[in-house]
């Protein structure tokens, strides 16, 4: 298996809602919105690691958001990351733009508690071990 080459950056783009953008790689199903999660960037392995952060992010924004009583329009998260020479990941960073009218104390609590609350991303601070089964 070859190396990620130094300084590999494996961005990902998901949006959704008013921030969907109109030219994806793919889309995905949304439960939150009509058009689906637009997904943009590499097709790698490593890149959708990082869209499943991205995703879950998202997800969980639309959620707390609609739990709050916040009406959310659109939702933009990028994820990106690097690897070592083993292939360990080097960390994953994400940054979020959320599209709403609502006062943007409100937007920045709901954010604080989907960094806490989203699963995918606690599971990979977390680390998991991950083994081949054959079947």
């Amino acid at each position: 298996m070859a190396s990620p080459e130094t300084g590999a950056d494996f961005a990902v783009r998901l949006t959704a809602g008013s921030l969907r953008h109109d030219e994806p790689a793919f889309v995905l199903p949304h439960a939150w919105t009509d058009a689906g999660v637009s997904v943009e960037g590499g097709g790698t392995g490593a890149h959708v690691f990082h869209a499943a952060v991205a995703l879950c992010v998202l997800n969980d924004v639309f959620r707390e958001a609609r739990a709050d009583g916040l009406v959310v329009d659109g939702v933009a998260v990028e994820a990106r990351g690097g690897f070592d020479v083993d292939w360990s990941s080097t960390g994953v960073s994400y940054a979020v733009r959320v599209d709403s009218a609502e006062d943007e104390a409100l937007v920045a609590r709901v954010l604080a508690r989907v960094d806490d609350l989203a699963e995918i991303p606690r599971a990979v601070r977390r680390g998991a071990p991950v083994e081949r089964t054959d079947g």
